[in-house]
């Protein structure tokens, strides 16, 4: 299934190219592609649910704590999402790419993948695929852009 959300989001939504399209057809798109049917399900259903958390709807998360909270991962977040995970959201927070809600939309969705493996990069596209289509969250979504896409010219070769 996220090989379906990312052949997604870096064909259509990412490069900009209209969405207007019939399920049927993008189903049909996909499965031309390669795509299992059951994969490409699981993904639009996976996109309708993010959509829904984009729009207030779906699961409401208790934000009413203090921010300096910390945030304590279940038994199962923490077995999907390791150390360096947990420690990229807590970052991203730091910085303010992410917020409370945000944060908690990014563990939602990373916990409806069924991935096998996950690891930091699968991560930073699925937080890149919640910010894009949040309205005031343009500014995040490019630092967590420029996060993804920047090449680390720190590295000796």
């Amino acid at each position: 299934m996220f090989d379906v959300l990312m052949y997604l989001f870096e064909t259509y939504i990412h490069n900009e190219v209209e969405m207007r399209v019939d399920q049927d057809k993008l189903t049909d798109d996909l499965t031309k592609a390669g795509f299992h049917q059951d994969d490409i399900y699981n993904a639009l259903n996976w996109l309708e649910k993010l959509a829904d958390l984009q729009d207030g709807q779906g699961k409401a998360f208790a934000m009413g704590g203090d921010p300096l909270a910390l945030r304590i991962y279940t038994d199962e977040e923490s077995q999907f999402l390791d150390t360096e995970c947990r420690g990229f959201l807590l970052f991203l927070e730091q910085i303010q790419v992410l917020n409370l809600e945000t944060r908690e939309m990014v563990i939602d969705r990373v916990m409806a993948l069924d991935a096998v493996e996950f690891d930091l990069e699968d991560l930073k596209w699925v937080i890149l695929m919640v910010l894009f289509n949040i309205p005031g969250y343009e500014n995040a979504y490019q630092q967590m852009e420029d996060l993804v896409f920047e090449e680390d010219e720190s590295r000796l070769h």
